[in-house]
């Protein structure tokens, strides 16, 4: 399903849920809704849903206007949060509900739920109960019921969220080889960023009621278009300014925001730094231990970065001199935004007389 959304607004009372949002989704796309909570995200769900109707502005499937039709007239399939299954029902009756309501022979509702069992992985356990599976198992029945009438739209309330994290990545990747599979047209919300980066063919980052990017994930990560998505996309240190720094110091953007990613800083002792000359000298406040990486907590000319360190260098200490280099930052004003290299990251070869 191709889908256009065009200046949706929807308000509750005094507080404005979504505010002039348009967008437009290419048919059989994965997309994550993605942002904080309380941003808006579940209500542009059910505006396309049919459960809210938008104040004003148009939802458009396939090029017909749709905001008057019921949610039933959509050719829609909700998966919730809390999968809402049919506590008396086997994971064969949850899965052949929706044909049932349509009225298919038994041979086609067979059929196709033989299929969707095949499909989700529960062969085996058509006959038990909900509370008799796992949670993984349980939001599998939940995408199987809801894919099983065909629907052109899939929709997906926070679909992981009730879900222990180790599970929770598993269905990650099995959701988005299903989809694949299946070719439909999926939107998902969530406000777990890696979930979104992972799973989504495109993000849609939701704040405030507003959309602040739509792109694909690796687009939104390293080319960030507000500061709200630099900050909420990955890690990030926020810099007053930045012109102070060395190899920024013809940063021109006025009354500009410096957001730098903790992989745009280089930190190490003298004989480590890939550009000395364009290094500043800090001093280690704290160094945490992330798994993968040390992350190490620096203060550079009265501010406080955060860089990361790989676990084969030398273990920094609080209080070690170190040097720091930025290679990268995002400027941000409310007009403009840039993407700015260190200007002295080429040391002088040595002259030789």
């Amino acid at each position: 399903m191709h889908i256009v959304a065009k200046h949706l607004m929807k308000s509750f009372g005094r507080f404005q849920a979504t505010k002039d949002v348009s967008f437009e989704i290419e048919k059989g796309k994965l997309i994550g809704l993605l942002g904080p909570s309380g941003g808006g995200k579940t209500t542009i769900l059910r505006m396309l849903a049919g459960l809210e109707e938008p104040d004003s502005g148009d939802i458009l499937f396939h090029g017909q206007k749709v905001n008057h039709l019921p949610p039933q007239a959509r050719g829609i399939g909700f998966v919730f949060q809390n999968y809402a299954l049919f506590r008396h029902m086997t994971v064969y009756d949850n899965i052949a509900f929706g044909l049932t309501v349509q009225k298919r022979s038994k041979q086609e509702i067979k059929a196709r739920v033989t299929e969707l069992v095949e499909l989700t992985g529960l062969k085996g356990l058509e006959k038990r109960l909900p509370h008799q599976l796992s949670g993984g198992q349980r939001q599998r029945v939940a995408f199987a019921r809801a894919i099983a009438p065909e629907p052109q739209l899939l929709l997906l309330d926070e679909p992981f969220a009730a879900i222990d994290a180790k599970v929770r990545k598993e269905l990650r990747t099995w959701l988005k080889d299903m989809i694949n599979r299946v070719g439909i047209t999926t939107i998902f919300v969530t406000h777990d960023q890696e979930e979104a980066v992972e799973v989504a063919d495109q993000i849609m980052i939701i704040h405030q009621g507003a959309l602040e990017q739509q792109g694909a994930p690796i687009d939104i990560y390293q080319h960030p278009q507000t500061p709200f998505v630099a900050g909420f996309i990955g890690e990030s240190n926020q810099v007053e300014r930045i012109e102070q720094f060395k190899g920024f110091e013809k940063a021109s953007l006025e009354q500009a925001k410096a957001i730098i990613r903790p992989e745009f800083v280089e930190i190490g002792y003298s004989n480590e730094i890939s550009f000395p000359s364009a290094a500043e000298i800090g001093t280690v406040k704290n160094v945490y231990f992330r798994g993968t990486n040390w992350q190490a907590e620096v203060e550079v000319n009265g501010q406080i970065l955060f860089a990361y360190r790989s676990l084969e260098q030398e273990t920094l200490k609080p209080g070690d001199p170190v040097h720091v280099l930025i290679h990268r930052v995002y400027l941000f004003n409310e007009n403009a935004h840039q993407t700015l290299e260190n200007g002295l990251k080429i040391d002088p070869l040595p002259v030789h007389i």
